[in-house]
Formats: structure tokens, sequence, C-alpha cells
């Protein structure tokens, strides 16, 4: 078998076994080419590369100029594929087994205060018509339930006739969680359903979708919410690059913590499988509350 033939065995089984989304399939996909590519350059391939080559690939990895997060993804899609092959027998060594990789460090999450998470409600209910009614709902969901923006693009209209105080969501690995709704969001909902026909694509009379759209898919894409989110946050006064759907499902978090929230349940409600996942947002309000009593507490002031 050449190493074309490996790579695709290797994400077929990620796909069978490991239920990994299209996303990432995609970018393990990538992440194997530039390995390959690395390996061309010294005259061999998957199934040749020996311990060496593998601690230099890692290596130009760190002084390539990438950002840490995805210099560690390809070491880690480099280390799966070869444990992978190590399993099947086709070889009888790990070329990756000694090479250690380092931590990189984590980020901390964009945030939005509450007061600009409010500006941003309002920005986008303000919008003329339908648009402004729809965009409303998907921001008042994403805020109110963590939704992830593939989730809430997904959202069936069935649960939605009975006015649901929750949510049951598939997230990532199929894996199902209840997603609170606030009454700011049913409400929302409410006053975007008599609307919701004028999406539907034309001649098209039914749609499984709550929010459908003319476009070939039948539904919103994750791109245009994104795009009317951008307008919102200029309607808004903040920076657009400040904002994505994903810095929404960061402020629900964020904010819940802030409101005394205990970590275990913000993890149920983000479907994080780790733990470690969300213990970010402590840090982040952690420095929220530093910052507060910094510039607000009289006896941190300077005195002139």
């Amino acid at each position: 078998m050449s190493g074309a033939d490996w790579v695709e065995a290797f994400l077929e089984m990620m796909a069978a076994e490991r239920a990994a989304a299209a996303n990432t399939l995609t970018a393990y996909a990538r992440d194997l080419a530039d390995l390959r590519g690395f390996l061309a350059r010294r005259m061999t391939d998957l199934p040749g590369a020996v311990a060496e080559q593998l601690e230099a690939y890692f290596q130009d990895l760190s002084v390539r100029g990438l950002s840490s997060s995805t210099a560690a993804r390809r070491r880690s899609a480099a280390r799966q594929f070869y444990r992978f092959v190590l399993g099947e027998g086709w070889r009888r060594d790990d070329p990756t087994s000694r090479v250690e990789a380092p931590r990189p460090g984590r980020p901390l999450p964009k945030i939005l205060t509450r007061e600009e998470m409010k500006n941003l409600i309002e920005a986008s209910a303000a919008k003329d018509g339908a648009t402004g009614l729809r965009l409303s709902a998907m921001v008042e969901l994403l805020y109110a339930s963590g939704l992830r923006i593939s989730e809430l693009v997904a959202l069936p209209l069935a649960p939605f006739t009975q006015e649901p105080d929750y949510l049951i969501v598939k997230g990532k690995g199929g894996k199902e969680r209840l997603a609170p709704l606030s009454e700011t969001a049913r409400a929302a909902v409410r006053a975007y359903l008599p609307v919701r026909l004028s999406f539907f694509p034309k001649g098209v009379k039914a749609s499984p979708w709550l929010f459908p759209s003319r476009g070939r898919a039948g539904r919103l894409t994750t791109r245009r919410f994104a795009q009317l989110l951008d307008e919102s946050a200029l309607d808004a006064g903040l920076d657009p690059a400040k904002v994505s759907p994903h810095v929404l499902r960061h402020a629900f978090a964020t904010h819940l913590l802030e409101g005394g929230a205990d970590l275990r349940v913000v993890q149920a409600l983000l479907g994080h499988a780790d733990i470690a996942t969300t213990q970010i947002y402590t840090h982040v309000t952690q420095d929220r509350l530093r910052e507060v009593v910094e510039t607000k507490h009289p006896l941190s002031r300077r005195r002139d």
C-alpha cells in the first residue's frame, strides 16, 4: 500500500469509528499532506519515514512561523496516523513515539461584556422586517443556550411548535445534551415564526428546518449568519473582529460563571467531554474580576 492508501484508510477509520466531522477530516487530510510534502523533499513517504525524519518535521513546524494551535494539530495528526498504522500491522514501529510534543499555551477565548451583548441583541432586533426577526431569534438562541453555530442552523422546527423550556441538542460525536431556552429566546422565536415562510425557496411549501433558506442547502448557512452578525456588530458599535457566532457561546459560558454558576453545570450545558476545556472560562472571569477591582475599588485608584 502507498502512503496515499494509508491516509485514505486512516480518514475512513476516523469517519466510521470516531464519527469525525467533515471539517475535522479535511483538516487531517491537509495536515498529513503537509507531512507527505516534507518527506517527499527527503525522497521518502509515510511508509518509509524514520524517527529522525519525524523529529525533523516536528522541529520544522516550530520554526515555520505557524500558530501554536496549527503546529500542535499537525503533530497530533502525525501521531494519531502512525498509531493507527501500527495497530493495523502495516509497520512494526511508530516513528513519532520518541518525539515529545511541546504543550502549547491555550489562548483565552474572546468575550463580550454584558453591555456589549445587550447592544448586539438590540442591534439585531432593530433590523427591518423578516430578516431582523430571524436574526434576533438566532442571536437570542445562541446566547440563551450556548449552542454551537452548526447546532443552531440545524435546529428542526418541530420542537418549537410546543414552546419548550429546553432543547435536546445533538452535538459533537453525536452526544445529546439539554440546552435551556430563556423566556426572551422563546419570545424572539415566537415573533419570528409568522415570517418564517418568507425564507422558503420558490415553490416550496414546507421545510423541516427552523431557519429555512432559499439557498441550495435549504437552510441558513453558518457563513451567511456570520455575515449578518458582522452587520449587527457594526450597528452596535462593536468591532466585527471581536464578534462571531462562537463568541456568543463564550459569552453564554462566561456570564454564567460570573453569575455564580457551578463549573460542572456549565460543562454539561456546553457539552464538553473534559472539564479542563470548560475551566478556561474561569481564567476569563478571574481576569475580569481583577480588572474590576483594580479600576473600580477606591483604594486601587491613584491618589494625586
